[in-house]
């Protein structure tokens, strides 16, 4: 009797303690985690909450809210767009989002859950959402429009498209009128599915009132492809229908007849458009001038540049990149530094993705200093400028042991929120050795290995080779172990992600 006492107070004893270590546990977990959510941004927090596989929509709804962030439309987007949401869960974020104070219920909102479905190609989940849409009385707009069609065609699933705009009435209560044929055909030329756009076209003659942006957008099409018989055709189906070609039906022509290689007839043309009643505007004019960037003639390019001015028409962003581009390829860097001084002069701010295309080929040969100037005066008028760009310089500026101008980029790398990867400290390390800061090299190499990050083999044994040759074999040793514990860690966490296995 004693015995079975004992037991049961031991057992007794030892629940205690457990419980007692679980809610000192959820107690510390409590505690330590608005120290981890202080470093995690909103559309971290609330993506987070999948990761934890909670059963049942409301248990997901309830982990949502406990979140406390201020959710907008933005974070709304960020958390669709990024990551690795599946369809399901998507859906079911967004649903708790809409029913939040500060997300509104309309086409704006909606847009952006179908533009996130439609990127990651769950048309069944885009197309219930459409569904959804509608019994919530909210009316789908030409952008709703677009996403869907755009993510049909690069899908691959063209005729869905097609029929679903075939019952655009009846299902989603948006007219079919020549603004939406508009949007239909853009997507399929945009996609390259020229073909199926103008057996559409003709086959809806008559049915839908077309305009002249209608007939643009076939003759842009074919323009792509150089088809000048097609262009042809439909511009003269376009002056029986009573509609006259304006400057972009031209711009399109042009362009399609450069492909096709027939630059004097696009001349010709040129030439005669002020007959015809269409004086050519900026468009047409940056058609002519990549034309002659294509067959390498700079002369006639600044031709018609000059002829553009001289119009009283204004270059837009379209005819300096085609310029700027040309310049650079042809190796007249002078004048392309003169050309992009000339359209910062007038206001003009390039894409993050163009000042990376003026960069890329000036950093293929020659010293960096042309690439250098391309990016201090676009990132001083407020240009952002790409990870690609930063690496491109910084390796260029290592090779030519430009080491002070390397620190810097690399310092304004940092602040413009961009994190240092293996490649990166690669062409820091290599920079600093080509000068003989060896000891600096060594401060970054370490950096590297804390992050996480082992540089390849060959950078190792020039920093190691190096040391050893300035008599710092102790320096050169304690390092050897650093970079072996860290291949070692790097090794093993190939081998267990190589088997499914992620930490």
């Amino acid at each position: 009797m004693n015995s079975v006492i004992c037991y049961q107070s031991l057992l007794i004893h030892r629940f205690l303690a457990h419980t007692t270590m679980i809610v000192r546990l959820v107690i510390k977990q409590v505690e330590i985690r608005p120290v981890f959510d202080r470093f995690l941004s909103p559309e971290e927090k609330l993506r987070g909450v999948f990761v934890q596989k909670i059963k049942g929509k409301s248990g997901i709804e309830r982990a949502l809210s406990e979140c406390s962030v201020d959710l907008s439309l933005d974070v709304v987007a960020k958390v669709l767009n990024r990551g690795n949401l599946g369809g399901e869960a998507m859906i079911t974020f967004f649903n708790w989002a809409i029913k939040q104070p500060m997300i509104s219920k309309d086409v704006d909102s909606y847009n952006v859950v179908i533009r996130a479905l439609g990127r990651r190609k769950y048309i069944d989940f885009m197309v219930n959402v459409l569904h959804e849409l509608r019994v919530d009385g909210v009316s789908m707009n030409l952008e709703t429009l677009s996403i869907v069609m755009d993510s049909l065609v690069r899908a691959r699933r063209v005729y869905k498209a097609i029929q679903m705009f075939g019952n655009l009435e009846e299902e989603f209560g948006l007219e079919c009128d020549a603004e939406s044929l508009n949007v239909l055909l853009q997507c399929l030329c945009r996609r390259s599915h020229v073909g199926a756009a103008n057996s559409y076209f003709n086959s809806v003659k008559r049915k839908i009132p077309f305009n002249c942006m209608t007939y643009n957008v076939i003759i842009g099409g074919w323009s792509k492809f150089g088809r000048v018989s097609e262009m042809q055709r439909v511009f003269e189906e376009m002056e029986e229908d009573g509609f006259s070609p304006d400057c972009l039906s031209f711009s399109y022509l042009l362009e399609g007849l450069g492909r096709a290689g027939r630059i004097e007839d696009a001349v010709k043309i040129f030439g005669s458009m002020e007959e015809k009643g269409c004086v050519p505007d900026t468009n047409v004019c940056n058609a002519m001038i990549s034309n002659f960037i294509s067959v390498g003639d700079l002369d006639e390019c600044m031709k018609y540049y000059r002829c553009l001015l001289s119009k009283n028409c204004d270059p837009n962003i379209d005819t300096y990149t085609r310029m700027i581009s040309g310049l650079i390829k042809a190796s007249k860097v002078a004048d392309a530094l003169e050309m992009f001084n000339e359209m910062l002069s007038r206001g003009m701010v390039t894409e993050t993705g163009t000042v990376t295309s003026f960069i890329e080929p000036l950093c293929s040969f020659g010293p960096p200093h042309a690439a250098m100037v391309i990016y201090t005066k676009a990132r001083k008028v407020g240009c952002k400028i790409s990870l690609s760009a930063y690496k491109l310089l910084l390796m260029r500026l290592s090779r030519f042991g430009k080491c002070g101008m390397m620190l810097k980029i690399w310092d304004e790398m940092k602040e413009s929120g961009y994190s240092s990867d293996m490649e990166v400290y690669e062409y820091l390390i290599s920079g600093l050795c080509n000068i003989g800061q060896f000891e600096n090299a060594v401060l970054v190499m370490e950096e590297s290995l804390r992050k996480g990050f082992c540089p390849s083999r060959f950078i190792c044994s020039k920093l190691n080779t190096r040391l050893l040759a300035s008599n710092k074999v102790e320096r050169a040793y304690r390092l050897f172990l650093k970079i072996k514990r860290a291949r070692c860690s790097e090794n093993a966490r190939r081998c267990m992600r190589a088997n499914g296995w992620h930490f």
